[in-house]
């Protein structure tokens, strides 16, 4: 049997591009499913922060924060939006700029490692990202991503336990740390079998060509087969 493909995913939860990104190759690995040999494709989220100066109370909307943060005019940030909230609802997400809460993301990412343990990663980074982007929910306080938790079942108390200590700070600046030797300047950014890296929200065309490349070189390959 031939191993899966593993693609290592750096992200922000506060990256609008990353959700985008995330549909968009959750959409391409779909697309190869009816294939013959349907590629099989293990995809594992990695920390990356944006912004990890942001306070987790930031007082002001997603507009103050990006013309603040990057010295734009409102205006100009106004477009910005727009733009990524159409591409967005190409892909079937509906952002909600106008509720969104800028927050710190670093307790996210230690929420993703923990749910990565309990095997509910994928389930995680997808409740964290919608209630971010649109539903208007807090993802930086240790309350708020306990509620999101318990959402997908996992344990509350062991939740807030583990958020509390901050046993998986180093997981996370293990991901950053591996990003920066990879030389990861922005997210999202995609690493496939170690080897390819692809940057930025492509579209599901993209990634179906990719597993599917992959997938036939994997299979020409008899340093691969299980």
């Amino acid at each position: 049997m031939t191993d899966a493909i593993k693609i290592d995913v750096w992200s922000d939860i506060a990256c609008p591009w990353c959700y985008i990104g995330k549909r968009n190759l959750e959409k391409g690995i779909a697309a190869t499913a009816g294939d013959e040999d349907a590629p099989r494709v293990e995809v594992t989220f990695h920390s990356y922060e944006l912004s990890p100066d942001t306070p987790v109370d930031f007082e002001g909307d997603e507009i103050d924060f990006l013309a603040g943060h990057k010295g734009l005019p409102r205006e100009q940030v106004v477009q910005m939006l727009d733009r990524v909230t159409g591409v967005a609802a190409d892909t079937g997400l509906e952002y909600r700029f106008d509720l969104l809460q800028h927050t710190n993301t670093v307790k996210a990412h230690e929420l993703l490692h923990y749910a990565k343990e309990q095997g509910r990663q994928h389930e995680v980074a997808e409740r964290l990202m919608s209630a971010y982007f649109t539903e208007g929910r807090h993802v930086g306080r240790i309350d708020d991503l306990v509620d999101l938790a318990a959402e997908v079942g996992l344990d509350r108390d062991d939740v807030r336990a583990a958020l509390e200590s901050g046993r998986y700070l180093d997981a996370v600046r293990a991901d950053q740390a591996q990003a920066q030797a990879y030389g990861i300047q922005g997210v999202p950014f995609f690493v496939i079998d170690g080897q390819y890296g692809v940057s930025g929200a492509q579209p599901a065309e993209a990634f179906a060509q990719i597993a599917r490349q992959v997938w036939n070189e994997r299979k020409a390959s008899p340093t691969t087969a299980a």
